[in-house]
């Protein structure tokens, strides 16, 4: 049996109790690989090596970071074809899209490898006679609980901006999708990062994650998932006062207005909402089209999304590959149908689709549902698949309400040929993230992340380095007298 080990303390190393579980491929349902399981007494060895390597001399050194995570990432090109085909494998997305998360995730170590060594802290006037300046110093021992949606792209989101601040890590991956996690911990062994400085331990969130979020030993936790996970990481953090950043879900909307240049508008939208096959938090799964538009945009977008191709997600022609799991798509079909039910109209898609080659994967069809209502299920719950509610809208205001009318944050979009309505609808939106004219939400960079239950703490921008770092206020006596502030 193929055992995929974990990582600690600079060891691969098998679970203290043995066990181990499996790990599928979307489109097949065939077994992957087994992967140790880790124990509580696992998590609190990978705590105590983080602990170790902490103490040591890498928080110390910026320059060796920042060479280190060069290295890291050259290896990552080197090995380029190679992860997106293991991610291809393990998380069932089409290999376009997976070449994308691939790249950024190499140049999210590169980016941050940059930074590594420009941490800075500042001056600021203070007393006659006292010099004040701040530091910038690593948190300490980070937890960073990753999702099934984006494997490597998300523990690079994670792992960069850490690394770089001078933080040491234990990184749980998704339990659905370890394999390019344990591959980029080879990767930084060859890279030559010390022991301890990265752990990986795999394993249940429920058990193994929820662990890690209360130990002890653990300083700050990331986490990206799902808001009501999310809820319950802050429960357990809170004992430990611990540092917390979450990325959590989304119900974002992509708003059309009957000025915005229809076939980008199409095209944009399309692609917003079902790359990925959906399964995205930032996924603009409301379109608002204001009502002169509405019947051209919905006749030519669901055309559009009739077209695409649902299948192997080793094809470079393949759009949408397939869901995570049965259970995830049986959670996608039932939004559908409880969606007709409460009066939307099914334009397209719905179900499998009729490939009898597909029988044994989890695809969906890409589904747009018309004539929504706000307070409709699938216009307030993340669906987290490849199904759109599409619904109009009569003036700016009502778009606006209608936008900012659930209680996630994350991201939004918005098409117009009025450069001042742009600017005016961006301000009014309720939202981390707000494109214009363009559907693309993530870059190294730029800072991404939530308003409302969508999460707070911003990654990918220097703000990234916020999370991870603490600021030291210090005072000197720059005067040739001593201070007598009472004259006894």
């Amino acid at each position: 049996m193929d055992v995929r080990k974990m990582w600690i303390g600079g060891r691969w190393v098998e679970g203290s109790a043995g066990e181990v579980f499996p790990t599928f491929n979307p489109a097949t349902g065939e077994t992957i690989a087994h992967v140790a399981q880790a124990s509580l007494e696992d998590v609190d060895r990978a705590v105590e090596a983080a602990r170790r390597a902490f103490e040591g001399r890498w928080s110390q050194r910026p320059q060796a970071r920042a060479r280190a995570l060069w290295k890291l990432a050259e290896l990552m090109r080197a090995h380029f074809d190679e992860l997106v085909a293991l991610e291809v494998q393990n998380n069932g997305k089409a290999v376009t899209g997976v070449q994308g998360e691939v790249n950024q995730a190499i140049e999210d170590f590169e980016y941050f490898a940059g930074a590594a060594d420009k941490i800075f802290g500042r001056t600021t006037p203070a007393a006659p006679y006292l010099l004040h300046y701040t530091l910038r110093e690593p948190v300490g021992v980070c937890a960073q609980i990753v999702p099934w949606n984006y494997p490597l792209m998300m523990a690079a989101w994670k792992l960069a901006p850490a690394l770089a601040a001078g933080c040491t890590v234990v990184l749980k991956p998704a339990s659905a999708t370890p394999l390019t996690a344990l591959r980029l911990g080879e990767l930084i062994q060859e890279a030559g990062i010390p022991d301890g400085v990265v752990n990986i331990v795999t394993g249940p969130g429920a058990t193994v994650g929820a662990y890690l979020a209360a130990h002890p030993g653990v300083d700050k936790v990331a986490f990206t998932g799902e808001t009501a996970t999310g809820r319950e990481i802050m429960k357990l953090a809170a004992d430990g006062i611990k540092r917390i950043s979450l990325e959590l879900g989304g119900k974002s909307p992509n708003i059309v207005f009957a000025d915005a240049d229809l076939e980008a508008a199409v095209a944009g939208s399309l692609w917003a909402i079902f790359t990925s096959g959906g399964e995205s938090c930032e996924a603009r799964s409301r379109i608002l089209v204001e009502r002169p538009l509405y019947d051209d945009f919905l006749a030519a977008f669901a055309e559009k999304a009739a077209r695409l191709k649902v299948g192997d997600p080793t094809d470079p022609a393949t759009h949408i590959g397939a869901l995570i799991s049965a259970a995830h798509w049986q959670r996608v079909d039932g939004y559908v149908w409880r969606g007709v039910e409460e009066g939307a109209r099914l334009v397209t898609g719905g179900g499998r689709p009729e490939d009898p080659a597909l029988a044994r994967g989890h695809f969906y069809r890409p589904t747009v549902l018309a004539d929504v209502r706000p307070e409709m299920t699938v216009a307030q719950e993340e669906i987290f698949g490849p199904v759109v509610a599409v619904m109009p809208f009569d003036d700016e205001a009502e778009a606006i309400a209608v936008a900012n009318g659930t209680r996630y944050g994350l991201a939004a979009t918005l098409w117009t040929r009025d450069a001042a309505r742009a600017h005016r609808v961006a301000a009014a939106l309720r939202a981390g993230v707000v494109t214009v004219n363009h559907p693309f939400t993530a870059f190294p960079g730029q800072a991404f992340g939530g308003y409302k239950q969508s999460g707070f703490g911003r990654e990918l921008g220097l703000e990234a380095l916020e999370l991870y770092t603490e600021v030291k206020s210090v005072t000197v006596l720059t005067s040739g007298r001593p201070v007598q502030p009472w004259r006894v």
